[in-house]
């Protein structure tokens, strides 16, 4: 099992501008509102140890059993492809338009 590191941080987002809150027991690393992230991350969720910090836009959604839904992510300015665990609070309907997408 990966480990990770839980940031306690809230942001606002580069593409649509949304403040992001941070929910309790929850690590925050895409938008709530359009699904897109920062590049910040280079290969655990929370490491923080990406140089890039492009925008990374939502391609795939992905469900994995037991472990929920994951946003696959791909940074504009690298191409680099990461996933991220879909929270309970991302806006629903772009989690619908964003499982239609079949980029992987």
């Amino acid at each position: 099992m990966k480990n990770f590191i839980v940031i306690k941080e809230t942001f606002t987002c580069l593409k649509c501008g949304k403040k992001n809150p941070l929910l309790e027991g929850t690590c925050r690393n895409h938008c709530m509102k359009c699904l897109y992230s920062q590049h910040l991350d280079e290969n655990t969720p929370g490491d923080r140890l990406s140089n890039c910090h492009g925008l990374m836009e939502p391609i795939s959604l992905d469900q994995t059993g037991k472990k929920g839904y994951k946003i696959f992510h791909k940074c504009l300015e690298c191409g680099k492809i990461l996933p991220n665990k879909a929270a309970p609070d991302d806006d629903f309907n772009e989690l619908i338009e964003l499982s239609k997408k079949n980029y992987l």
